[in-house]
């Protein structure tokens, strides 16, 4: 069970990969949130969410490293979050968006890592995620 709650933490393997592991694991997202609509409710990222807390931080003990840059299953709900709703090119943009808060960390985003074990992974991406999600969703009322 350790080693499934693992793999799920490594995004499926997306976090395995040698270059942007959380870039790789963002597009992993956003090519499932173009083909799968269960990513765009908010009750499956709630729960999303909620979960990630526990596999982030199974998948932490496990590979024995505070907030591994392996474990990209925090990026793939932030990026689900960041693209809630929206589809076309408004997923590049919330990709961008996401990546973009994800990787410069503003405040508080940068802050929130300041937690230890699943929550301190989670947290900060899920917030870059709302933030994105923000910025899309004024750009699409506003344009």
């Amino acid at each position: 069970m350790r080693t499934f709650i693992k793999w799920l933490g490594l995004g499926l393997g997306t976090g395995l990969s040698p270059k942007a592991p959380g870039t790789v694991g963002s597009l992993f997202a956003v090519i499932v949130a173009a083909f799968c609509g269960i990513v765009h409710n908010p009750y499956f990222l709630i729960f999303g969410a909620l979960i990630g807390f526990f596999i982030c931080e199974i998948a932490e003990r496990e590979l024995g490293v505070k907030d591994d840059g392996r474990i990209v299953f925090d990026e793939i709900v932030g990026q689900w979050i960041a693209v809630m709703g929206f589809s076309g090119y408004y997923l590049v943009f919330g990709f961008i968006l996401f990546r973009v808060f994800d990787i410069l960390k503003p405040p508080p985003i940068k802050q929130l890592q300041d937690f230890h074990g699943g929550i301190g992974i989670m947290l900060d991406d899920l917030v870059a995620g709302i933030i994105a999600w923000g910025i899309l969703t004024l750009f699409k009322i506003i344009f």
